[in-house]
């Protein structure tokens, strides 16, 4: 008998850890055959050249990350973990990373622009401009027939329709391509189309590393770099990055992302208006709830005062001292026409001229300072009845009416001071300083 027996399962299993310790995150390079992708999501193919093949698997989740479109014939690099699949004893290529052949020397083209153009400092946040919240004008550096444009445009008119769309149609692909997309970008800085925009956006959709490489040129970067203008990159698919991406002011994951990240939200901003006219209307209102609080509150000390009461009794107060005065200017013309009797009857007795010149002098002197005083008495009484009115009239409710305000009644003429006090159907009038205008309470 042999000295230890191993099961399937135990060579299998040491097998595939030997292997997967052994072939750990290594790159494949050749052709793909038999493709086969069932329900499941996941992808199945050989992987062959001229003298040997292998068997893939490209998982749901990696293969969803992946910009390369397989196909039988297409040639591939493939990283990714040698393992077994126990089930069958076949050992396996589990792939996480799969690009075109030649894709390895434009990823080394890429790693070596980037360090340059960061150690220039291209890439630096503090040389990142603004994007602006509230463009007026966005010029877009793109290819006009893709379906890339047509799905920023559609977004552009949802989310701001007032926002002026300008497209520098550019070839995204192929040869001449990275010269026409920093063409693009130029003449728009450069303000040779009007209105020149307040934000630049350069995209395409997504593809491959070769599709994409228009954007990875050293021109189109620099070009980017120099624009005065704010510039947003949405390049490819979210996985996809590009030179464009890392040396723009903003990168955005695809196309639609920066349509949706340039633009305001119209129903965002109408609800802020709408929640801000709301907070005006309140405060409005709350200013003048206090102002008709404080009217109503002076128009009850007026009548609290009575100012009418106290000018009628002070113009019968003036009536009763005109009364007396006049009495007074009676009596005393009564008592000098009775002096200058006796006088005249003295005169008669002892006939002097000269005595006689002085009582006539005397008795007209009378006579004018009576009338002096009682004119001069007259006019202060009618000055002080005309203050007395005029002060009655400024604070009278029609004058306050000719100053701007109204004065509200009910149906038996009598202040309305809150709404507390109304109910539905209640008659109210008016009083404006030109007529009255009565309304009912709805």
């Amino acid at each position: 008998m042999p000295e230890e027996v191993h099961s399937v399962s135990d060579i299998t299993a040491d097998i595939r850890a030997r292997l997967e310790d052994r072939f750990s995150s290594v790159w494949v390079e050749g052709e793909i055959s038999n493709l086969r992708r069932p329900g499941s999501g996941h992808s199945y193919f050989t992987l062959k050249d001229s003298f040997a093949q292998l068997s893939c698997v490209f998982f749901k989740g990696a293969a969803s990350r992946s910009p390369v479109e397989l196909r039988d014939g297409l040639q591939v690099q493939v990283q990714g973990d040698i393992s077994v699949y126990e089930a069958r004893g076949q050992y396996q290529l589990i792939a996480k990373v799969i690009q075109t052949k030649g894709a390895g020397d434009l990823q080394k083209r890429f790693e070596e622009l980037k360090r340059k153009l960061d150690a220039e400092g291209l890439f630096a946040p503090e040389s990142k401009k603004p994007i602006p919240a509230f463009p007026r004008t966005i010029g877009i550096v793109t290819s006009p027939t893709g379906a890339a444009i047509r799905d920023m445009l559609n977004i552009f008119n949802r989310r701001a329709p007032w926002i002026r769309v300008i497209i520098y149609p550019a070839r995204v692909q192929g040869e001449g391509s990275a010269e026409e997309i920093a063409e693009g970008v130029r003449i728009f800085d450069e303000g040779s189309i009007v209105p020149k925009p307040d934000l630049i956006i350069v995209s395409r959709g997504g593809g491959s590393i070769e599709d994409l490489w228009s954007f990875n040129e050293e021109l189109v970067a620099r070009a980017i770099a120099s624009c005065s203008i704010p510039v947003m990159s949405g390049v490819g698919h979210e996985i996809d990055f590009t030179i464009a991406d890392f040396v723009s002011d903003r990168r955005e994951p695809t196309p639609s992302a920066a349509a949706e990240n340039a633009t305001p939200d119209s129903e965002t901003l109408f609800r802020h208006l709408n929640i801000l006219r709301a907070s005006l209307d309140n405060r409005v209102a709350g200013h003048l709830a206090r102002y008709e609080q404080f009217s109503a509150a002076l128009y009850r000390e007026l009548e609290a005062r009575e100012p009418g009461r106290k000018i009628m009794s002070w113009a019968q107060s003036l009536d009763f001292l005109g009364e007396r005065l006049e009495n007074t200017v009676s009596i005393r013309l009564q008592e000098l026409g009775q002096e200058l009797k006796a006088n005249v009857r003295a005169l008669y007795l002892i006939q002097p001229e000269q005595k006689l010149v002085i009582a006539r002098e005397k008795v007209a002197r009378a006579f004018e300072g009576a009338e002096v005083s009682t004119g001069r008495a007259l006019s202060d009484r009618r000055r002080s009845i005309k203050n007395l009115s005029l002060l009655l009239h400024s604070l009278s409710p029609d004058a306050t009416v000719k100053r701007g305000f109204s004065l509200t009644m009910d149906a038996e003429g009598k202040p309305v001071s809150s709404v507390l006090s109304l109910k539905k159907g209640d008659r109210l009038k008016t009083r404006l300083s030109d007529g009255e205008v009565e309304s009912v309470v709805e």
